[in-house]
């Protein structure tokens, strides 16, 4: 016997919260990058963390929800204003970041949106993840990031620092270099 696969026609209730989810996180991903204020940019980005740590939610992964929230929206975007405000980067608008690209811009953004979505409806026409409790516990997520995955998440962690002594360095106006 086979199994029947659920219609796509007729969605559960987390199906359409993932929905919901899902497009509020695209959408606050649209605007992190099309904002013209850089702390806006950090906000909408914090939007976009909150609705994916819901859709780990969603998804009964309850350990890597709580870990996106106090490691991304809570050390990463205080770090991005942190480093903001180091840089002295310019809050509000400015018309020097403008390369007056717009046009190619938009051409390569929604061409390689439409690649990418191609690729992911082609790809996984058929394929059906049914929504089992379990999936994300700690002691699984842990075996696998310190068996499978402990190289490139010290890598990361290293180039983090690096990220965090360069704007330190950067922002510090009383070290010269000798003449």
């Amino acid at each position: 016997m086979t199994e029947a696969v659920p219609s796509y026609l007729s969605p559960t209730g987390q199906e359409i919260v993932f929905l919901l989810l899902g497009a509020m996180a695209v959408g606050s991903a649209l605007l992190v990058v099309t904002t013209r204020q850089l702390v806006h940019a950090a906000l909408w980005l914090v939007v976009c963390f909150g609705a994916l740590a819901g859709c780990y939610l969603v998804l009964t992964a309850e350990f890597v929800a709580w870990v996106q929230v106090l490691i991304y929206v809570g050390a990463v975007i205080v770090l991005l204003l942190f480093g903001i405000m180091l840089t002295r980067a310019p809050i509000g608008r400015t018309a020097d970041l403008d390369s007056g690209n717009r046009a190619v811009a938009a051409v390569v953004a929604v061409a390689t949106a439409a690649v990418l979505v191609t690729v992911v409806v082609d790809g996984f026409r058929n394929a059906y993840a049914p929504l089992d409790p379990g999936a994300g516990s700690a002691g699984e997520l842990g075996s696998a990031i310190f068996r499978n995955w402990v190289l490139p998440f010290e890598a990361l962690s290293v180039l983090l620092l690096a990220a965090l002594i360069g704007a330190i360095v950067i922002s510090r106006t009383d070290i010269r270099g000798r003449d």
